[in-house]
C-alpha cells in the first residue's frame, strides 16, 4: 500500500516546535501561510523559498519566516538541518533549514538592500550560531574582507525592524557593528491587508571581540577586579545614549510619562506579589510602595538599547567596547520597542548584570566568605560603571535615586518570578537585590 508524502506545511507543523525560537512552545496552533518569497541562487541544484507562516493559537497569532531549502539529493553533513523530505512533480525532495544550507546564505547575500557603496561580497564559508533563542545567526566569511553575521529574523512584525533601525541610524558610529545590509519582504496579516517588514539584516562581525559576560564572570570567578572594565562600559554606555539621542531625538518627560513610569512600577508589583510567594517577607513593603509611589524626576525619553545586560557587549582590543542587538525585549510588541524610553532603563539592566555575573560564584557555593566576596565584586562594579557613565554624561546616573531604584526594583522582580518558575537555585540573586532596594539604603 502506498502512502503519501507529507506536504511542506506537514513537515513545518512537525519541525517547528522543537526549534529554539519557534514563539508558540506548548500552546496548541493552526498553520496559517502568509506568503512566500523566491530567492534566486548559484547552485542549480538547490531550489530557495522563504516561507512566511501565521501560528493561530486562537488567543494569540504570531508570524515567522522559515527560509527553506530543496535539493533533488541529500545537502553533505546537513543532517541537523533536515525538515524531511516530500515529493515534487514525481521527485523526491531533501527540505533543509536554510541558514544552514550555503545555498540560501548565497543567494540571501545577493537579495540584500544595501548602503551605497557597500556592495555585498560573496561568500565563501559559512556556519550558524549555536543557542540564540529568537533569531538565527550566520557567521559568513568573505574573500578579501572582515567576516560578516547574518541575522534571520524568525519572528516577524510589521514595520522596521528596530536592529536595522537603529544601526542605519548610528551608520559611522564605532562603538556598534556597520551595517552591511538588509532584506525586507511583505505578507498578509490575518485579515488579509499586506504588511511590510525586514526578514534579515548583514553586519560587520567584530572578529577580535570578547563576550562581556564571559569575561565578567570570569572575573568573579578568579577574584579579578573588574572596575576598569566596568568604568568603561559606563563611559560607553554613555556615549552610547549621546549618539542615539542625536540620531533619533528626545522626547520631553511631562507629567503622563511619569505617571506610565509610576503605574508601571506599580503593576510590576501587583503581578510579581500574586504570582510567586517568594515575596511574602516584603509583601507590606511592596504594597505601601505600590500605593504611595510618586516619582518627582522623570528625565527626558529617548530611543534607548532596551533589552541592555552583558551579554549583549563585545570588548575589542581594536576598538573599545561594542554593542549588539537592538531588537529590545523580544516579548514586547514592536511598538513598545521602539518608542521613547527612560535611558536609565538601560542602565539599570547592566547594574543588574552585574548582580547576575556574581551570582554563578554565589549559587555554586556554601562558602559565605566566597558568596560575600561575589557581592562585593558586584557592588564595585557598579559602582564603577556609574562613574564611567558620569565621566561621560557630566552627571551620576543615581543621581535620579528614586527613578533608578524603581527600575531596578522592576527589573528585579520580573526575575524573582522568572526564578521562582525556571531556576529556584536561582532565586536568592534577584532577590537580594529586591532586599537591597526596598530598604533605605543602596549599594
Amino acid at each position: 500500500m502506498s502512502t503519501v508524502p507529507p506536504s511542506v506545511t506537514e513537515l513545518l507543523a512537525g519541525w517547528m516546535p522543537a526549534q529554539r525560537w519557534y514563539p508558540a512552545k506548548g500552546r496548541g496552533v493552526g498553520l496559517r501561510p502568509l506568503g512566500t518569497l523566491t530567492l534566486s541562487g548559484p547552485d542549480p541544484d538547490a531550489t530557495i523559498e522563504v516561507r512566511v507562516i501565521g501560528l493561530d493559537s486562537g488567543d494569540r497569532f504570531d508570524v515567522v519566516q522559515v527560509p527553506l531549502t530543496y535539493r533533488a539529493a541529500p545537502l553533505p553533513a546537513g543532517e541537523h538541518a533536515l525538515v524531511g523530505t516530500t515529493e515534487q512533480h514525481g521527485r523526491t525532495r531533501w527540505v533543509y533549514d536554510g541558514p544552514h544550507d550555503p545555498a540560501y546564505v548565497t543567494a540571501l547575500l545577493a537579495a540584500l538592500d544595501h548602503p551605497a557603496g557597500r556592495p555585498v561580497p560573496a561568500p565563501s564559508r559559512s556556519r550558524v550560531l549555536r543557542g540564540e533563542q529568537s533569531n538565527t545567526s550566520v557567521i559568513v566569511d568573505v574573500d578579501g574582507s572582515g567576516p560578516l553575521i547574518v541575522k534571520v529574523f524568525r519572528t516577524l512584525h510589521p514595520g522596521d525592524n528596530p536592529d536595522v533601525e537603529v544601526l542605519r541610524g548610528l551608520d559611522g558610529f564605532p562603538q556598534v557593528p556597520a551595517v552591511i545590509g538588509w532584506l525586507g519582504g511583505t505578507w498578509r496579516t490575518p485579515g488579509g491587508d499586506e504588511a511590510n517588514g525586514h526578514l534579515a539584516v548583514a553586519t560587520e562581525f567584530v572578529a577580535d571581540g570578547r563576550d562581556a559576560w564571559r569575561e565578567a564572570v570570569a572575573a568573579v570567578e578568579e577574584g579579578r577586579d573588574f572596575s576598569a572594565e566596568a568604568h568603561g562600559l559606563g563611559a560607553a554606555t554613555a556615549r552610547l545614549h549621546a549618539a542615539l539621542a542625536d540620531a533619533f531625538g528626545t522626547t520631553p518627560a511631562g507629567a503622563d510619562a511619569r505617571r506610565a513610569t509610576e503605574e508601571g512600577l506599580r503593576e510590576r508589583i501587583a503581578w510579581a506579589l500574586r504570582s510567586t510567594d517568594a515575596l511574602d517577607r516584603h509583601r507590606a513593603t511592596l504594597a505601601d510602595r505600590a500605593g504611595h509611589l510618586a516619582l518627582s524626576d522623570v528625565p527626558d525619553l529617548q530611543r534607548v538599547h532596551g533589552d541592555y545586560h552583558l551579554g549583549q557587549v563585545l570588548h575589542s582590543p581594536s576598538r573599545g567596547w561594542v554593542v549588539l542587538d537592538f531588537e529590545g525585549e523580544p516579548l514586547r510588541a514592536l511598538h513598545e520597542r521602539t518608542r521613547p524610553d527612560l535611558a536609565l532603563r538601560d542602565v539599570a539592566g547592566m547594574l543588574r548584570s552585574f548582580d547576575y555575573a556574581a551570582g554563578q560564584v554565589q549559587v555554586a557555593t556554601d562558602d559565605a566568605a566566597t558568596a560575600g566576596a561575589a557581592a562585593a565584586w558586584a557592588a564595585d562594579a557598579r559602582d564603577a560603571f556609574c562613574r564611567g557613565y558620569a565621566s561621560v554624561a557630566g552627571a551620576d546616573p543615581r543621581e535620579h535615586g528614586e527613578l533608578l531604584t524603581a527600575l531596578e526594583l522592576d527589573k528585579a522582580l520580573y526575575e524573582v518570578v522568572y526564578e521562582a518558575g525556571n531556576r529556584p537555585d536561582w532565586i536568592d540573586v534577584p532577590l537580594h537585590a529586591v532586599d537591597r532596594l526596598v530598604s533605605t539604603d543602596r549599594t
